[in-house]
């Protein structure tokens, strides 16, 4: 079953596997339809590689990406470690090419921001492009009426206090009609239950 139409993943993540990642990536670059990536919490390490395959990138206000250079745990001798070290650079340079990509920066300046482990608020992300832009609250297109507002607040106060004397066994009054009246009821109610 193929999907169709354009999509909006939302990333809060500290990062994890780079492969996983370069999978989700590769994944997001094929689909036909329009990524929108939102960054709502943190885009670390190979979650910011996911975030890199939106056709557009947009961030929380509070939100944080963070690039650095990729880890492993490594044992053995020094053919081992060398190995290790040769690993690390070949995937240092495939997570270059999603940034590289998305950003247009050069591979020198990429690096260096790896190399230094830079944290991005949402205005960093966009002036250095790994993001399009910085989430606004959508306003209502129309506000409620306040006097609605005052009927809700008014009708949950009634239910309680009918709830209230019902559990208490308190016999309900009339529900009074000005807030004067309201107060004075509650602290009734208050000197009875006692």
């Amino acid at each position: 079953m193929s999907c169709s139409g354009d999509i909006t993943v939302w990333i809060n993540s500290p990062g994890g596997d780079c492969v996983a990642a370069a999978q989700i990536y590769n994944m997001l670059m094929d689909y036909k339809g329009n990524v929108t990536v939102k960054i709502d919490g943190i885009a670390a390490s190979a979650a910011s590689v996911i975030a890199m395959a939106g056709n557009k990138v947009l961030m929380s206000p509070v939100s944080m990406l963070m690039i650095h250079n990729p880890m492993t745990v490594a044992m053995g001798d020094t053919a081992e470690m060398q190995k290790a070290i040769e690993m690390l650079s070949e995937v240092k340079e495939s997570i270059m090419n999603a940034y590289e990509i998305k950003t247009g920066m050069s591979r020198a300046k990429i690096s260096h921001l790896m190399d230094a482990e830079t944290w991005m608020n949402a205005n960093k992300a966009v002036e250095l492009g790994f993001a399009d832009g910085i989430l606004a609250r959508e306003e209502p297109t129309e506000a409620p009426a306040a006097d609605s507002l005052m009927y809700s607040e008014a009708q949950v106060v009634n239910s309680l206090m009918g709830r209230l004397a019902e559990k208490c066994k308190i016999p309900i009054k009339n529900i009074p009609k000005t807030k004067a009246e309201d107060l004075i009821s509650r602290l009734d109610l208050i000197k009875n239950w006692q």
